[in-house]
């Protein structure tokens, strides 16, 4: 970004977030962090602003006169098994605090220009061979339906007149977290591989790469859904031959699939892990950004180089 913003993150204590904040802040940008009450993020009144989604508070005036919202926080959709309560708790905290912020922010005096509202490519369901882009149709399990309500959510905020993109995130590549986080130690150890028949494709993007397209979006004029996912998508079999590769250790063992529905239960393991999503990023390709890592070698080489 040329121009210097003042620019407010919700979800700034998460994989994404502290990355964004951490970027933004790189670049000479002032980052308000919206943060629940007593969070050690709290800052001075000036940088950071007090919400809590659950019980429909936000200290609007905090949000007054902002260049830039990027919405990030929801309830961790691996954090543990779902049950029908977890279930409930994902849906809602996405929906209910991106109205919660749509609606405050269009009620404002002076409202930022953008909001930046993540989704997912869980948006697209389980599609098998099937190459999907942003005109792709929804899918119908129920990540599916929480990307369908999460995005709707932010209507006020673009019927207010705000440009409200909303990021596809696909499968983050990063050591600190997420699913590459969960696999290195198995693989360091020479017992990772496939899971299942390993057809399954797997969307991902590079951390560095997530980041870059969420600060492009702040500044570029596109709105609506955009995938953020590099533009070579890799089967599981290919991701896991790869990760080998890189760590030099041998990936032909398939981790059998009772030992991952006794750590995520079957209904997370197989929306996580069996689902095939295999998305293209052709709102990011026709409007030219560049890809640090667009393959599977560079993004892992990126990624377990530092």
């Amino acid at each position: 970004m040329a121009n210097r913003m003042r620019v407010a993150v919700t979800g700034s204590t998460g994989l994404i977030g502290r990355a964004m904040v951490e970027r933004l802040e790189a670049g000479g940008h002032q980052v308000v962090r919206v943060v629940r009450p007593g969070s050690s993020d709290m800052l001075a009144p000036s940088m950071s602003v007090a919400w809590n989604p659950t019980t429909s508070r936000i200290e609007a005036a905090g949000l007054e006169g902002l260049d830039a919202v990027v919405h990030l926080a929801g309830e961790p959709i691996a954090a543990r098994r779902w049950s029908p309560e977890q279930k409930e708790r994902i849906a809602r905290s996405r929906a209910q605090g991106t109205a919660l912020l749509a609606e405050t922010l269009a009620r404002l005096d002076a409202p930022p220009a953008v909001l930046v509202s993540a989704s997912a490519i869980g948006y697209y369901g389980d599609r098998g061979d099937e190459l999907l882009d942003e005109s792709s149709s929804g899918g119908n399990d129920f990540l599916a339906g929480v990307c369908r309500d999460w995005e709707s959510a932010a209507e006020p905020a673009r019927a207010a007149g705000i440009r409200v993109a909303h990021p596809r995130t696909g499968v983050v590549l990063s050591r600190s977290g997420g699913a590459l986080a969960e696999m290195l130690p198995f693989f360091r150890l020479g017992i990772g591989g496939r899971i299942g028949g390993g057809s399954q494709w797997m969307s991902w993007i590079s951390l560095h790469d997530e980041v870059e397209a969420l600060v492009w979006l702040l500044e570029a004029d596109v709105e609506g859904p955009v995938n953020l996912t590099a533009p070579e998508p890799v089967t599981n079999r290919e991701l896991t031959a790869a990760l080998g590769r890189a760590l030099r250790r041998p990936a032909v063992l398939p981790t059998p699939k009772p030992a991952l529905w006794a750590k995520l239960g079957r209904e997370l393991t197989e929306a996580l892990l069996y689902s095939s999503a295999r998305v293209a990023p052709s709102v990011l390709q026709r409007r030219g950004f560049t890809f640090a890592h667009p393959d599977i070698a560079t993004g892992l080489e990126a990624v377990l180089s530092r």
